[in-house]
């Protein structure tokens, strides 16, 4: 039984950027292989195919060339369409694994150096990278950059008409220009992976396909330069020492195990001794930007044999320097846990309230005051920073979270009464 839900998940990106290469247009593409989806969604239940990632291709591209002939694009350019998917054998039920295998990386470099070409401003470039190699929705895009939906449509409308317009070129650049091009692409690709890493949208805590997407494309970076990056060393670092946790963020029953609680001995040994060994390299190198600093202080939760064991203290201080060098709300609510765990919940509580003013409509701010709240003791503000975490739209696990908390301070109301 194929699973079309699961297919757009983990195959939208490939599919897309095949189409891409084909076809040399993001709306052509991205549009014909939307209907190529929405045609599945009826022909599926009655004659599901064999290989559903061929027949959406297969589909898409006819789609794409009726849409071409409705256009009246010259004919040389249909002629080349049709040599090139000739040629390639593109069409993803006729090509074999191996030689997929071989192509698809290639082919994902090209739309992420497209997508994060510096003709675009970096919120548009992470947006558009979402959208076609992720691909999220619109909406969900919206929700991560805390953004109304039209806001978004019309950056990603104006985002894919700038690379048209540009004649952005679909290509890796040559090897003079990547470093220059390299720090868009890690910042796009850590935002990818946070977006994996607790979905802005469903039912689930992890996408992870896009978790696995990006760390994917950092390795696949990696061999491309002559002498190796240690920005680029450092990000693959903390990706992987980030997602070794993965299994143990969520119990059986599929709810939010907070850190703290986390079973560790199912945090990955091989991807923290991979990280450990990535970020030792990049240190060594003179890694001194937000990555490696992110990834010291995922470095330190990985080496603590408990929560209790952690050394907070180091990481308020690596949050310091965090901060020092990328002021942000956020990063001071991170920091801001830290202390708290170092030094109480008075102490985070403290500097939580100092960030009120730019994080209003911040999910997590008014979750983590609820938390600080309630380790005080105050169980009412709790109870109130609760049901205004609630009101903020989120994912659904961390819906059911906040409800378990809410909850458990009605209980313990009840019986203190």
């Amino acid at each position: 039984m194929i699973h079309l839900a699961q297919i757009y998940r983990a195959d939208w990106g490939r599919l897309l950027a095949a189409l891409i290469r084909a076809l040399g247009d993001f709306d052509v593409a991205e549009e014909a292989l939307q209907e190529a989806f929405a045609a599945a969604v009826e022909s599926w239940k009655t004659d599901p195919p064999d290989n559903g990632q061929g027949w959406l291709y297969a589909t898409a591209r006819h789609k794409a060339l009726d849409k071409l002939r409705q256009r009246s694009l010259h004919a040389q350019k249909m002629a080349e369409y049709a040599v090139e998917t000739s040629a390639s054998g593109s069409a993803l039920g006729v090509v074999d694994d191996a030689e997929e295998n071989a192509v698809v990386p290639e082919e994902r470099l090209r739309l992420i150096f497209t997508c994060c070409h510096p003709a675009l401003g970096l919120e548009a470039q992470v947006a558009l990278t979402l959208r076609t190699l992720g691909g999220l929705t619109t909406e969900e895009i919206a929700r991560a950059f805390l953004l109304p939906t039209t806001t978004m449509a019309q950056r990603l409308v104006r985002a894919k008409a700038k690379i048209r317009e540009a004649a952005v070129p679909y290509a890796v650049p040559t090897a003079a220009d990547l470093p220059d091009r390299l720090h868009g692409v890690l910042s796009v690709l850590y935002l990818v992976f946070n977006e994996g890493y607790v979905a802005s949208a469903g039912e689930s805590l992890l996408r992870q396909g896009l978790c696995d997407e990006a760390i994917r494309l950092a390795r696949v970076l990696l061999p491309l330069f002559t002498e190796p990056s240690a920005d680029l060393e450092a990000l693959l670092a903390l990706m992987l020492l980030v997602d070794a946790r993965r299994e143990a963020r969520v119990d059986r029953d599929g709810n939010i195990v907070l850190l703290p609680d986390q079973d560790r001995s199912r945090w990955d040994g091989e991807r923290i001794r991979e990280g450990l060994s990535l970020l030792g390299r990049a240190l060594r190198r003179g890694a001194a930007g937000s990555f490696a600093i992110e990834a010291s202080i995922a470095a330190v939760h990985a080496e603590a044999t408990s929560a209790e064991q952690t050394d907070w203290l180091q990481i308020v201080g690596l949050y310091d320097r965090l901060l020092a060098l990328h002021p942000s709300p956020v990063v001071a609510i991170n920091r801001a846990v830290a202390v708290a765990m170092a030094a109480g919940p008075e102490a985070g509580l403290v500097l939580v309230e100092e960030a009120a003013a730019d994080l209003a409509d911040y999910q997590p701010w008014h979750a983590t005051r609820a938390d600080l709240l309630r380790r005080l003791g105050r169980n009412a503000e709790a109870a109130e920073s609760y049901r205004h975490a609630l009101r903020l739209k989120q994912n659904g696990i961390e819906r059911r979270f906040l409800e378990g908390r809410l909850q458990a301070l009605a209980e313990e109301s009840l019986i203190r009464g």
